[in-house]
């Protein structure tokens, strides 16, 4: 894997996998289009270490909370009532799904999911999902109104992002908007669902990623460091928008994308394997 390889995927992984447009279909789309192959669903797993440590900083009051509630709420019978130390046990639960699914169908998520009929199927299908979510949920529950129930809706949503095209946050973001999350709410969610699961991914699949022709050890280590500058930034700036605006644009841009990938597939211009 050549140096500008490495690094125009690390911008493409830091650029996406806030914005619920599926970074992993990005950079499966990015490799096809522009290197003529697949950079592999290792590759993936570890650069969103660098997006997941952004997240960690970016939040880490809230984590930090989080965690020393869920840790002191074993000996406080009274915090177990505070909605920290829920929450806490939402993530927890909601990283089950994912967890579980990934490690039945880890071959299939290596290999015949990232084809790319699939990917841009994907695209267009949760993109529509995303503005049917985004037009009909009341969007009216704070964090104080969030239940363990939502924390498993959201975990089975998150689930889903398995399959490269549906988005991570896109599907956290489009169960959250459908049960009545305000947008803000799903969005902030979303990036705490994925700690657990990602960053476990990551070290799981990180004996593979130097593996034959893939990229080396500097090379992966400058990928996810561009990764996490890019993804920090991407995180303050999703934040603020998601308070002032819908997520319309995002809808449009996946159907787009999806469309025009389809068109390119049927014509033979890219390979979908």
């Amino acid at each position: 894997m050549s140096w500008i390889e490495v690094i125009v995927l690390g911008l493409v992984q830091g650029l996406t996998e806030f914005l619920p447009v599926s970074s992993s279909g990005h950079l499966r789309i990015v490799s096809e289009v522009f290197f003529d192959r697949d950079a592999g669903a290792a590759f993936t797993a570890v650069t969103q270490l660098g997006t997941e440590a952004a997240v960690l900083i970016y939040f880490a009051k809230d984590i930090w909370k989080l965690f020393v509630t869920w840790l002191e709420g074993f000996v406080a019978p009274h915090l177990r009532q505070t909605q920290e130390y829920k929450m806490a046990w939402m993530v927890i639960l909601g990283t089950i799904p994912i967890g579980v699914l990934g490690l039945l169908f880890e071959d299939m998520i290596k290999e015949p999911a990232r084809n790319l009929w699939l990917v841009s199927t994907m695209l267009v299908v949760f993109g529509i999902f995303l503005g049917l979510a985004e037009k009909f949920g009341k969007q009216e529950r704070d964090f104080d109104r969030l239940t363990m129930k939502d924390g498993i809706i959201l975990g089975f949503a998150q689930a889903m992002a398995l399959i490269p095209g549906v988005s991570r946050s896109g599907g956290t973001i489009t169960a959250g908007l459908a049960i009545g999350l305000k947008r803000a709410v799903a969005v902030r969610f979303s990036f705490l669902l994925a700690i657990p699961a990602v960053v476990a991914s990551g070290l799981f699949t990180l004996p593979d990623v130097t593996a034959g022709d893939g990229p080396g050890v500097p090379q992966m280590v400058v990928a996810t460091l561009v990764a996490f500058v890019v993804g920090y930034v991407i995180i303050a700036w999703l934040m603020k928008f998601v308070e002032r605006h819908s997520v319309y644009v995002f809808v449009v841009y996946r159907i787009i994308l999806g469309l025009v990938l389809l068109g390119a597939l049927s014509a033979g211009v890219i390979s979908a394997t």
